[in-house]
C-alpha cells in the first residue's frame, strides 16, 4: 500500500517528463537552475527554501536527497514531517518502515500547532489506510472508519475528498456495510470532484443501491465519469447498452476500453482503485466477446471472441465467472 503524498507547494513549475534529447537537456537545465536558486535562498535564511529543495528532489524521484533535506527541518516544518512519514512508510529513499511512517502521521494529527492544521485531513486519511490494512499498526476497520470520518470532515471540500470516497467504498463492501451511508459519502465526494465516486454513484442509481433507482441520474453520472476516464463507469455503460440491445454501441465502447489493459497505469492516471478499474475492463472485454461470438452489432468472429473472453478472465475472474453464468442462464 502506498500512502498519499500531500499536494504541497512545488519548488518549480514542472512539466511531464519529456522524451527527446533537447527536452531532456532543457529539463536538466531547469532543474539545475531551480537547485541553484534554492541554494541561494537557503543560504540567505529563507525558512521555506530547504523544504522546497527537498520537494524538488522528491518530485524528481531523487528520494535520498529529498530525505536529507526533510530530515534537517522535520522538527520545525510539519510539511517536511509529513513527507518523511510517506517516505518511511513506503520505503522511498530509505528502508521501508511503516511504524515510523505511522508515528509521523500521528504527530501531525495530534499536534495543536496552527502550522499542522492544513495537513491533518491528509494525515488522518493515511492513518486510516494503515489501520484498514494493518500495516504499521494493528488492523482495525473501526479505527480506520473513525479516522476517515475525521479526514472527510462532513463532506468539507477542503478536507480529504479521497477519504469521502473511501468511506463510500467502505460502507459498500466491508463488515460495516450500509448502502445509505455509502450513497451519502459517494455523493459528497462526487460533489467535490472525485472521479471514482462519480462512477460508483452512477452504478448505485442504476441498481437502486442505497437510493431509489433512477436511470436518468445513473446515465448522467456514468457518462460524465466515463468521459473523464473512469473505466468502471465505462464498463457499466457497455453493459447498459448491451442489455438494451444497442449492440453496435456496446461493442464500439468496449473495443476502446480493451485497447489498453495496463490496469495499474490506468488506475494511476485516473486516481481510481485498480480493483474497480479491472472490474470495468473485464466487463467490457466480456460483452465485446459476447457480441463477437453471436455477431451482435459486429461481424461474427469466434477467434476474437475467445481472445476477449480470456482477457476478461485475466482481468477479473469473478466478474467473468458471474457474467458467464448469467449468459448460460439466458439472462444476457
Amino acid at each position: 500500500m502506498k500512502l498519499r503524498s500531500e499536494r504541497l507547494p512545488r519548488a518549480c513549475s514542472g512539466q511531464p517528463a519529456p522524451e527527446g534529447p533537447a527536452e531532456n537537456c532543457s529539463r536538466a537545465a531547469l532543474f539545475a537552475k531551480a537547485e541553484e536558486l534554492l541554494a541561494k535562498r537557503t543560504a540567505g535564511g529563507d525558512p521555506l527554501a530547504r523544504f522546497l529543495k527537498g520537494q524538488l528532489y522528491y518530485e524528481e524521484g531523487l528520494y535520498e536527497e529529498a530525505l536529507k533535506q526533510f530530515e534537517k527541518i522535520k522538527d520545525t516544518d510539519f510539511q517536511a514531517m509529513y513527507q518523511l512519514g510517506v517516505m518511511h512508510y513506503d520505503g522511498l529513499g530509505t528502508k521501508e518502515d511503516p511504524e515510523k511512517g505511522v508515528e509521523y502521521m500521528k504527530k501531525i494529527l495530534d499536534s495543536d500547532s496552527l502550522k499542522a492544521r492544513h495537513l491533518k485531513f491528509a494525515a488522518a486519511y493515511n492513518l486510516g489506510r494503515a489501520y484498514y490494512e494493518g500495516c504499521g499498526v494493528k488492523q482495525s476497520t473501526e479505527e480506520a472508519e473513525r479516522l476517515w470520518l475525521i479526514a472527510a470532515d462532513h463532506g468539507n471540500p477542503k478536507a480529504s475528498v479521497k477519504a469521502q470516497s473511501t468511506l463510500g467504498m467502505l460502507y459498500s463492501v466491508s463488515v460495516l456495510k450500509d448502502l445509505k451511508k455509502a450513497f451519502f459519502w459517494h455523493s459528497e465526494a462526487c460533489g467535490n470532484g472525485n472521479l471514482e465516486s462519480q462512477g460508483a454513484l452512477g452504478v448505485m442509481y442504476l441498481c437502486g443501491h442505497g437510493i431509489c433507482q433512477n436511470t436518468k441520474a445513473a446515465l448522467e453520472c456514468l457518462r460524465e465519469a466515463a468521459e473523464r476516464g473512469n473505466i468502471y463507469a465505462q464498463g457499466h455503460l457497455v453493459e447498459y447498452y448491451y442489455n438494451r440491445k444497442f449492440y453496435s454501441t456496446a461493442a464500439a465502447v468496449a473495443k476502446r476500453i480493451t485497447e489498453n489493459d495496463d490496469i495499474d497505469m490506468l488506475a494511476k492516471i485516473t486516481d481510481c482503485l485498480p480493483t474497480y478499474v479491472a472490474k470495468g475492463a473485464a466487463m467490457a472485454a466480456f460483452y465485446l466477446a459476447r457480441c463477437l461470438q453471436l455477431g451482435l452489432g459486429v461481424e461474427q468472429d469466434q477467434a476474437s471472441a475467445k481472445k476477449y473472453y480470456s482477457q476478461a478472465c485475466l482481468l477479473d475472474p469473478a466478474v467473468a465467472s458471474d457474467l458467464e453464468l448469467a449468459a448460460n442462464l439466458g439472462r444476457i
